[in-house]
């Protein structure tokens, strides 16, 4: 197909005014041509907060961006909410904890030309997913005058729609706390609960609890009623405008009596807070300005900035005297000046006061560590430093994968890599990336095979999948290691590698990859296995493991999928269930 000489120049024109953008921004500029070299649009990044799920609570502007959008990508729960408004769409759904590769493939599909709609349940900016889109797009150097457009558009977020249905409980000063402390440390959401029941915030607790993450809400209970009545008014929301929907009003020392989940929002009243006839209320402050049972008001709203009823009315110009607890103002002609003069000797006081110490944000760092890809001793130094690095807070799993697993609560973490590189730990990330698993080569006396183990973890280890791939290395013909139960397994047998691809380690069907070569020569394997993991890598959808993209896509670097699936006739249980 021939390109029109005109869309060559505008792209060049581009780039010669920006030669210095990065390549995941400069594509966002490229005309894409359809088959029949007509132009289309350049991709945009639609993010949705589409509110409770209810349909009429979803606002126009939402539908109009949900329609309008290529793609929709949300959590597989918000696709069903919404199934409805995404008929004829394409869709790509992953579950709960994927935010992360969601955001990805939705920058990735903008930069090729689409319109993207990136779903979110209640407001997209409240716990959603406009930050991680931004962070995402930050990363791979997006600006906004340069980069894919992007739009954020409101939705209703649980503190609110959940306050509807319970009456009136955030009229005054609120809010909200997430309990869930997989991405915050829990002892910074301790600070915040603390704060929060100090300063008498109304609170909506958010992921108050879950299947594995019980005890969150009970601190929190204990921290509150520290400064609050056991009879403080609670709400308890679960699934709010949805079929689900369920509604409890307790109080504060009663709260844990009852179903929490991760589907419910826990609003807890302030010091004012009161309950009546089924709905939660808290005042605003009105009552201080006037008597809401009397008929004839004792101070009417216009009123109010009248010199006769508040000496801080605007317009006052008399002389005044009053006292700040730190000096004397006396004799300004306005209250302007007033306003001024009080405004300086704050400033003056500050200025000689010390000066505050910044907290350092502290955030949950995760790592892995070994003493090697073949070595598999941990020395007694190494134990203890990493006893002296862990302290009381950190956590240390040892992993099926023969690592180390630390989750440390830190401010610094590059001085926590400092210190185990120092003391020669191998040094991986932790989540969807690329394990090599190699075996301990017969404690190194068959070491034929050894280099290839090192190259592959220098040249792969750690990289960044759509979901977390491991790689297996044998060092020879026993597979002890269980090369042959990984995603990729490679076993050295006679002078030469045999490739296993696709093996599912869980559930009913679990089976070992399936044999696609045998012999392959020493010095093309290393080139063999970027080949396919760089495929992979490219064109796996969001969270999809090995086994299933290699099922779907039948061949990979020209190696056949076979489907060796164990074919297994289930009985049905007596109950019929």
């Amino acid at each position: 197909m021939e390109v029109p000489e005109n869309i060559i120049t505008c792209i060049m024109c581009i780039y010669s005014k920006h030669p210095y953008v990065h390549r995941g921004a400069f594509s966002s500029y490229f005309i894409v041509l359809d088959q029949e070299g007509a132009r289309t649009m350049k991709g945009k990044l639609l993010v949705i907060g589409f509110g409770p799920g209810y349909e009429k609570h979803i606002t126009e502007r939402a539908k109009e961006a949900i329609q309008e959008s290529d793609i929709i990508i949300g959590y597989k729960t918000y696709i069903e909410l919404i199934k409805g408004l995404i008929t004829g769409k394409q869709i790509i759904s992953t579950g709960m904890t994927e935010e992360v590769s969601r955001a990805q493939e939705a920058v990735k599909q903008a930069e090729l030309g689409k319109k993207v709609a990136v779903i979110s349940s209640g407001d997209a900016g409240v716990y959603g997913m406009a930050g991680l889109v931004y962070e995402v797009l930050i990363e791979k150097g997006w600006k906004r005058d340069t980069g894919v457009e992007v739009e954020v558009i409101p939705g209703i977020s649980a503190i609110n729609s959940c306050a509807a249905l319970l009456g009136a409980p955030i009229m005054h000063d609120a809010c909200t706390i997430s309990l869930s402390d997989h991405l915050t440390p829990w002892t910074l959401i301790e600070k915040r609960i603390e704060a929060a029941a100090q300063a008498d915030f109304v609170i909506a607790l958010y992921n108050p609890k879950s299947g594995r993450r019980t005890k969150q809400i009970m601190e929190a209970q204990r921290i509150l009623l520290k400064y609050r009545s056991p009879e403080t008014p609670v709400g308890l929301v679960k699934s709010a405008f949805r079929d689900s929907q369920h509604i409890v009003l307790t109080s504060l020392r009663d709260m844990l009596e009852h179903e929490i989940g991760m589907l419910t929002t826990v609003i807890i009243g302030n010091s004012s807070t009161f309950l009546h006839d089924g709905l939660m209320i808290t005042p605003r402050g009105y009552q201080r300005k006037y008597t809401l049972t009397e008929k004839v008001q004792p101070l009417k709203p216009h009123q109010r900035l009248q010199r006769e009823a508040e000496p801080w009315a605007l317009d006052q110009t008399e002389e005044l005297e009053f006292s700040m607890n730190i000096d004397v103002v006396v004799g300004k002609d306005s209250s302007r000046e007033l306003a001024e003069e009080a405004l300086n000797i704050v400033l003056r006081e500050k200025a000689a006061a010390p000066q505050v110490m910044k907290q350092k944000f502290q955030s949950i760092f995760e790592i892995a560590v070994s003493p090697g890809v073949t070595n598999k001793k941990f020395t007694a130094k190494q134990m203890m430093i990493l006893s002296e690095i862990a302290g009381e807070e950190c956590v240390l799993e040892y992993t099926p994968d023969h690592y180390i697993k630390l989750q440390i609560v830190t401010s610094d973490p590059h001085e926590i890599v400092k210190k185990l590189t120092q003391s020669n730990f191998v040094l991986s990330p932790v989540g969807d990336v690329l394990t090599v698993k190699a075996c301990d080569f017969c404690d190194g006396e068959k070491r034929d095979a050894i280099p290839y183990a090192e190259k592959l973890y220098e040249k792969l280890g750690g990289m960044k999948l759509p979901k977390e791939l491991k790689l297996g290395v044998n060092g020879c013909g026993m597979a002890c290691y269980g090369a042959v139960k990984e995603d990729i397994g490679i076993v050295y047998r006679k002078g030469a590698f045999d490739l296993f691809l696709g093996a599912k380690t869980a559930g009913r069907n679990a089976h070992p990859g399936q044999i696609v070569a045998e012999g392959i020569p020493p010095e093309e394997i290393i080139e063999v296995i970027e080949k396919i993991v760089q495929e992979y890598k490219e064109k796996a959808h969001p969270n999809e493991r090995f086994y299933k993209f290699f099922k779907r896509v039948k061949k990979i670097q020209g190696f056949e999928y076979q489907d060796i699936t164990p074919k297994i006739k289930m009985e049905v249980p007596i109950c019929g269930e």
